[in-house]
């Protein structure tokens, strides 16, 4: 059996353009999270918990390969909400105040009591227990402006306010937090051939 492409199969949210920003209704989809506060460049905090997510996320692939399903899956990239407690104040320049969520999105083999067994194997094989931490739980993010930026995660600024503008020109509001999907890791891959899809929820304005 052929592994299965969950990115292409959600292209419109996992390959969107590089030059244009759409507008895309993301549905409900289950992901492993974990929540933290700091700068990621320089938390161990957010070393850990990424570090957490991948072994879990790995673990629940092998289990679901093991099983009478026999199912084989690419492992999704890892993603990122961002805030802070004032958004009107949430800058690129600022993120020592970033609070955030990190999470993994899962196929719907995965199951509350596969996620639990799991999740106690690799936390008693690797010892990490930054893993009870690790949570399951579907999200919502519904109307959502985006767009593929390529460079360094520095140099996101403009591109953010893009598509805040794309969306105010529209007359909508955002809304919720601020959403980064990481396609290539940092550590094998030069910061100007990074691939960040990043991703602003919005409200239509009644009235």
């Amino acid at each position: 059996m052929s592994k299965m492409d969950f990115k292409k199969d959600l292209k419109y949210l996992y390959k969107p353009s590089s030059v244009d920003v759409s507008f895309v209704e993301v549905p409900q989809m289950n992901f492993l999270m974990i929540d933290g506060r700091g700068d990621p460049n320089t938390s161990p905090e957010y070393a850990k918990a990424v570090e957490a997510l991948f072994a879990l996320a790995y673990g629940l692939k092998f289990k679901v390969k093991r099983s009478d399903s026999g199912l084989d899956y690419g492992v999704m990239p890892l993603e990122g909400l961002w805030w802070m407690k004032g958004m009107s104040q949430f800058s690129v320049e600022n993120k020592e105040a970033w609070e955030w969520t990190m999470m993994i999105a899962q196929p719907e083999y995965v199951t509350p009591e596969l996620f639990a067994e799991t999740s106690a194997e690799v936390e008693k094989k690797k010892g990490m227990p930054v893993l009870s931490s690790v949570r399951f739980e579907p999200y919502y993010e519904g109307h959502a402006a985006q767009i593929m930026y390529i460079g360094p995660y520095s140099e996101e600024g403009q591109t953010i306010a893009r598509i805040h503008a794309s969306i105010n020109q529209k007359e909508y509001r955002l809304r919720g937090k601020h959403h980064e999907i990481y396609l290539n890791d940092p550590r094998k891959t030069a910061s100007e051939k990074l691939q960040t899809i990043i991703r602003q929820p919005f409200e239509k304005v009644e009235g």
